[in-house]
């Protein structure tokens, strides 16, 4: 649906994983989502991963669906392209975000913040899965 979703109310008290991802329908996008979601499955409860795309939130349930991704929470931001603008990954001619990856702990603030320099480039999913560990302390 077109509900408002906002991960970081959502979520509150919580460590949140954000994945900003061009489109859900590339190879790239594709693979990050499905490994975070594997890596969602063995985590405790009070870290929640959300990827966000500027895909429209029927191909993102029809992907999600193909996929077999349960855990992994996949919000649009299509209509105002807030998010995008806040965390500053929009990139503006093309409409999609920059590849990225931000984790806020549970106070709310940023603690950990990766700009991936190339649009083909998968963040290191180690690095991300401790510094979300690190933050629940």
């Amino acid at each position: 649906g077109w509900g408002t979703v906002n991960p970081l109310q959502e979520s509150k008290g919580k460590v949140i994983i954000l994945s900003a991802v061009p489109s859900l329908d590339t190879d790239v996008c594709d693979r990050e989502t499905r490994r975070f979601n594997e890596e969602a499955s063995k985590l405790r409860d009070d870290i929640v991963i959300y990827t966000v795309s500027t895909d429209f939130p029927m191909a993102q349930k029809r992907w999600c669906g193909a996929a077999g991704v349960e855990r992994v929470k996949v919000v649009s931001d299509v209509v105002e392209t807030d998010f995008g603008l806040k965390y500053g990954v929009l990139i503006k001619e093309r409409r999609y975000f920059r590849r990225s990856v931000f984790i806020v702990g549970r106070d709310g603030k940023l603690t950990y913040v990766k700009y991936l320099p190339i649009l083909g480039e998968e963040p290191n999913y180690d690095e991300v899965i401790n510094a979300a560990k690190e933050a629940l302390k």
